[in-house]
């Protein structure tokens, strides 16, 4: 018979505590600031009183190898049903390839848009701020569990949902780069569900497909030049 000692079942929760509060310490910060000095992680941009009250906010950046007016482009055609979202299609544009060259039918953009967040159309976000060659902002409300947009002007807001942005934000770099900036803040309730999943889950995704995104929006930017 196996001898049970006392305080031995507890040892997998305190492992798992330490865990976690080294990945809040240690790692989470560098979660939601990937890529972005100081000042571009503190900095105020447009868009962001579109959620003043944020729950979560997480800003990453890169550097593109030519002038905003050759990104902005690229930026004007996402969407599903348009150019993709250039991250894991798999994952975000139902397997479709994202567009690999400029599209003319999908450069006409406009405040209030919707682009579609899913192949079906169901969901999409809406062009909230559009600045061109400088800034595109998307907002998605969404209710939980459901996935249905809701637009909190033509009611209440549901008991359960996630409203939130995803801006992009170009600045000119020397030697006719840019710095794209890319902030994501969001509101949600109930936080007592939804934080939990922010923090294990849509943040470290967040992570994986920004930079997916990154990467191929540097591959797309250098072909293209």
């Amino acid at each position: 018979m196996s001898e049970h000692r006392p305080g031995a079942g507890r040892r997998p929760i305190g492992v798992a505590a330490a865990a976690l509060a080294l990945y809040g310490v240690f790692l989470r910060p560098r979660v939601l600031t990937w890529g972005t000095t100081y000042d571009e992680a503190e900095r105020g941009l447009p868009g962001d009183d579109l959620i003043p009250k944020a729950d979560g906010s997480s800003t990453m950046a890169t550097t593109l190898p030519a002038p905003p007016e050759e990104v902005w482009p690229w930026l004007q055609q996402m969407g599903c049903n348009r150019g993709g979202w250039y991250s894991w299609d798999r994952l975000d544009n139902g397997g479709r390839p994202s567009a690999q060259r400029i599209v003319p039918e999908w450069q006409r953009l406009e405040q209030g848009q919707h682009l579609d967040s899913l192949p079906s159309g169901d969901a999409w976000f809406t062009v909230a701020v559009l600045e061109p060659e400088r800034t595109l902002v998307l907002r998605s409300q969404t209710q939980l569990p459901s996935g249905h947009p809701f637009d909190e002007r033509y009611g209440p807001l549901p008991r359960a949902y996630i409203d939130s942005i995803w801006g992009f934000h170009l600045r000119p770099e020397s030697g006719g780069r840019t710095r794209l900036i890319v902030r994501a803040r969001a509101h949600s309730r109930p936080r007592l569900l939804t934080r939990p999943m922010d923090v294990l889950f849509w943040e470290p995704a967040h992570l994986i497909m920004q930079t997916r995104q990154f990467h191929n929006l540097r591959t797309r930017v250098s072909a293209e030049a």
